[in-house]
């Protein structure tokens, strides 16, 4: 079975309104972000976003690409982590109408150790189960609570999105996958999860050069693999050059700033 497709645009061309999609979000750090700007080009609306941090960048899409992106597209959003793009407005040219798509969006933030274990869940084929973390907390709000040993638990269900979008560093052309450092971050769970799983790779090679012991996804989750050009956009060299250059603006390094120092202040007052 030929999983090679010849594009980004051909990888995601048969997703439909309604969609949800799972997709890796830490920063710079492995993300799929050729296949997020193939859908968002595409147009495809109503759709759920499932991703474990889901923010507001200042940096333009020439440097990294974010789910955010997808906000005008998105009915709802499953998140570990949400951050409102309102608390950045001071600092950037946040368009207004991004802080008011992101008010009537549906969401579920469930934090990331509940997100992984969802994601886990579905991976394995597993049913509902009880967790212990967010009783208490507006996590609980809305689901079934059960007490067991005198501890209180939530109920929680798997996560199975319709595709999983993942970023992997190899591919051989059976679909086998490897990753770099702190780039594998959500990836392997999300190609398990995912009922179809497209993958963004800098590098494919032929059946048997990759040793078995490098191999973390195995070719079986995989259904598609679009290949990155060398040193383009989303690869690692592409994005530290772009970083860099961004950073020595010093507008940009205002706006960076400025956001950690809000931040850090938000964090004291509470």
């Amino acid at each position: 079975m030929n999983k090679i497709i010849p594009s980004f645009e051909e990888a995601v061309a048969d997703i439909p309104d309604g969609a949800s999609i799972a997709l890796n979000n830490w920063g710079l750090a492995g993300g799929p972000q050729n296949l997020i700007l193939a859908l968002r080009e595409q147009g495809t609306k109503d759709l759920t976003i499932i991703t474990q941090n889901f923010m507001y960048t200042p940096f333009p899409e020439e440097v990294v690409v974010m789910p955010f992106m997808l906000l005008p597209q998105m009915k709802k959003l499953i998140a570990g982590f949400f951050a409102a793009a309102s608390r950045y407005a001071y600092t950037t040219n946040l368009p207004a109408e991004f802080v008011e798509m992101e008010k009537v969006l549906e969401k579920e933030v469930i934090g990331h150790g509940n997100f992984v274990a969802r994601l886990q869940a579905g991976a394995r084929g597993m049913g509902p189960f009880y967790s212990p973390v967010g009783i208490g907390t507006v996590v609980e709000e809305g689901r079934e609570k059960r007490t067991f040993d005198g501890k209180e638990y939530i109920l929680l269900t798997p996560l199975q999105p319709d595709f999983a979008f993942v970023r992997a560093d190899k591919a051989d052309k059976y679909g086998n996958l490897t990753y770099n450092g702190t780039c594998r971050c959500l990836n392997p769970v999300l190609a398990m999860a995912g009922k179809t799983t497209i993958v963004e790779v800098d590098e494919l090679v032929e059946p048997g050069q990759l040793h078995p012991d490098e191999i973390v996804t195995p070719a079986a989750f995989v259904d598609r693999i679009v290949v990155n050009e060398p040193g383009a956009r989303g690869s690692y060299e592409y994005t530290m050059k772009k970083l860099h250059e961004m950073l020595s603006i010093p507008e940009v390094r205002g706006a960076v700033i400025g956001q950690a120092k809000q931040m850090v202040k938000e964090e004291g007052d509470n």
